[in-house]
């Protein structure tokens, strides 16, 4: 896939909610070319706006079109260590816990550190039948460094973040790797507005690295409240269930079907010309699309709908398959779609 280093870059890069610093930076490193202005605000939305261009002057109607692409990703702070030196965790984010076990992860401590993630108890070869059955919660995994308790001590702090460590690469027609939620989003938009760059846009475009959608769409409000956008579009994934063991009525979208125009979800209902003018796009450039209802979970699209007086607002999605997981899997036709519907509507 074209550009697969900048998104390997975007996934493998940790940044749990309320610390994104890392990924705020890169995203700002390698995007200076695309906007006139950045600025990261008191929440730590970065925020990066790229004016009218004078060759898309007069084609349109200009408008100020906010694109929120959530920058955190699920994690954990450490909350308590032990006198053996073990380091006990809070989730920032949801997880399932089927998915922890025997993980390495980073500790961002006053140095990086990696460590082991494993559940409390007896290991397999000694656990009694009942103990095999069981499904442990977040607040019975710890995380071992191997280190002496004292050089613990010297490197960890309560409130230090613990990420999961996970390659991204390219599997058959997928990428699969850790945070495709939501860094494929900041992918999709950067795509797009190089697609544009040299046609461009009578549109004000601000791109949103929004911070802590994982934990109650925090970052988004405020940085609405900011922007005061006329058009407000989240771009997220999506869940692709077509998989063993799920009736297709649940499969919610479908996975190489392309980007996924999102009807509603459990948090907001996408403005209904918004739908139209998407999806009018997507037959008249003959670009693959599908369409979305998501019957539980949101996006930053409810905190921007709602802000002030409200706001017109959509999602467009990227289907995923095995979300919250450290093996997210993203088509790379679907990316693709995603970028050319996002380039073609900031042209229109």
């Amino acid at each position: 896939m074209k550009d697969f280093d900048l998104l390997k870059k975007l996934t493998e890069t940790p940044g749990v909610p309320g610390r994104e610093e890392r990924i705020r930076e890169l995203i700002r490193a390698e995007s200076q070319d695309l906007f006139d202005e950045f600025r990261t605000d008191a929440i730590g939305n970065l925020i990066a706006v790229r004016r009218p261009t004078r060759a898309g002057r007069g084609s349109a109607k200009p408008r100020r079109i906010m694109i929120a692409c959530h920058i955190d990703e699920i994690g954990f702070y450490v909350k308590h260590i032990d006198e053996k030196g073990f380091l006990r965790l809070n989730p920032a984010g949801g997880f399932d816990t089927r998915n922890l076990f025997a993980r390495k992860v980073l500790v961002q401590g006053r140095r990086d550190v990696i460590g082991v993630l494993n559940p409390a108890g007896r290991p397999i070869h000694i656990a009694t039948d009942e103990e095999k059955k069981k499904v442990y919660k977040v607040g019975e995994f710890f995380v071992d460094l191997h280190l002496p308790p004292a050089q613990v001590t010297r490197l960890v702090r309560v409130g230090d973040p613990v990420t999961l460590i996970q390659t991204t690469e390219p599997v058959g027609k997928a990428i699969v790797g850790k945070c495709m939620d939501n860094r494929v989003a900041t992918f999709v938009a950067l795509g797009a507005l190089r697609k544009i760059a040299k046609s461009g846009s009578p549109h004000e475009i601000c791109y949103v690295g929004t911070v802590q959608e994982e934990v109650g769409l925090r970052g988004a409000g405020p940085a609405t409240f900011g922007i005061e956008p006329d058009i407000a579009i989240a771009i997220d994934v999506t869940l692709a269930c077509d998989t063993p063991g799920v009736p297709p009525e649940e499969a919610v979208c479908t996975f190489g079907g392309g980007a996924a125009i999102k009807v509603m979800d459990h948090a907001s209902i996408s403005d209904r010309e918004l739908v139209d003018e998407f999806l009018a796009l997507a037959e008249a450039k003959k670009i693959k699309h599908q369409l979305e209802i998501l019957p539980l979970g949101g996006t930053d699209a409810a905190a921007m709908q709602r802000a002030m007086r409200g706001h017109r607002t959509i999602t467009l999605s990227v289907p995923c398959r095995y979300v919250h997981t450290v093996t997210e899997s993203v088509h790379t036709e679907d990316v693709k779609a995603t970028i050319d519907l996002l380039a073609a509507y900031l042209q229109s």
